[in-house]
């Protein structure tokens, strides 16, 4: 005879029609779900015997003293500067870190997650993908027993505490700037339209220029898809080839500004006198581009720092039901690009 499968909280979720962060929340009777619900998914389990993971029961004693940390790509400045951070935190307060990368992809993100799941990793820092949604993946670790911190590219639909840094302010202070050094038809190259920073950033853009009394023109955004050097040529050239183009452009990082600065050099634009840019990132490629690059400064060791430290103070104290938000103020770094006055 077969021993039973033993139901799992992705069993219970699909059963009762709910997600598996709803079910995971209801199960530990958090706040954020109703009396009504939580009592519907205790009694399913009790019903079906479900047993949480023994990790999950033994929590401290099964520590290794190593964390996870997946970022979309290794060889990025920010991510860079971020796994640096993290990594100096960590080794302070006795802890290794395991990094791997997604490569951007929901596919490269699960491999990644559940390589460190099965490596018993104590908690688990992650920059989702551009790809991922729901995060079922993700709250494994949290069966588990074990905490996850979002950082830079998160999910609201994850149950978890998040660092990021403020997108909306950062992008608002990028296109006051534009405006106070003259420039009024302000184009913006975008990151995708389901990913939150790339939904901030782009709101930081719309408001600076309401409150300066500029019109939104949707002719002058463009969306990227892979946020690369090779789509900020590409769109740069659309946005200046069009019947009434733009006098600055703002882009969604210093690799997709990179690529609008060599085609408008290319063309024989004057920066900033005829085209300002500015990005978003603060690589240290902005510092050595010529014409050198206004950004806005992510300060990305201070990100990994600080997600560090959250996660290792979960661990420590045994908390699965944080959702803090860490916000980290960014500051804009003026230089040639966008420099008139």
């Amino acid at each position: 005879m077969f021993e039973k499968r033993k139901i799992t909280l992705k069993d219970i979720a699909k059963d009762l029609g709910i997600s598996v962060s709803t079910a995971s929340r209801a199960l530990r009777s958090h706040r954020d779900i109703s009396p009504e619900t939580i009592k519907m998914v205790k009694d399913y389990a009790e019903q079906h015997h479900y047993v949480p993971n023994f990790q999950a029961v033994n929590f401290r004693k099964s520590r290794t003293f190593s964390i996870g940390l997946i970022v979309p790509e290794l060889v990025h400045h920010f991510f860079s500067t971020v796994i640096s951070g993290a990594i100096s935190a960590a080794g302070k307060r006795g802890f290794n870190v395991l990094v791997s990368q997604s490569n951007d992809t929901l596919d490269g993100e699960i491999v990644a997650a559940r390589s460190m799941l099965a490596g018993s990793v104590d908690g688990l820092l992650v920059s989702i993908s551009n790809e991922t949604l729901g995060g079922a993946h993700l709250l494994e670790f949290l069966e588990e027993g074990k905490p996850v911190v979002q950082f830079d590219k998160i999910s609201d639909q994850l149950p978890t505490p998040k660092v990021i840094v403020d997108d909306f302010e950062g992008a608002y202070q990028a296109v006051s700037h534009l405006i106070h050094q003259g420039f009024s038809k302000i184009a913006h190259i975008r990151g995708r339209l389901d990913v939150k920073n790339s939904i901030d950033r782009f709101e930081g853009y719309v408001q600076a220029l309401t409150d300066n009394t500029l019109k939104f023109n949707e002719k002058w955004v463009e969306v990227c898809k892979d946020i690369s050097e090779e789509e900020g040529y590409l769109f740069a050239k659309e946005l200046m080839e069009t019947e009434n183009p733009p006098d600055a452009i703002f882009c969604i990082t210093d690799l997709v500004a990179w690529g609008a600065i060599k085609y408008l050099k290319e063309k024989g634009f004057e920066i900033p006198a005829q085209v300002g840019v500015v990005g978003f990132s603060n690589w240290k490629l902005a510092e050595v581009m010529s014409p050198s690059l206004t950004s806005v400064d992510q300060h990305g060791f201070e990100i990994g720092e600080q997600s560090a430290h959250v996660l290792i103070d979960l661990i420590e104290r045994q908390n699965l039901e944080s959702q803090e938000t860490h916000q980290i103020k960014t500051n804009l770094i003026i230089r040639e690009s966008s420099k008139r006055r």
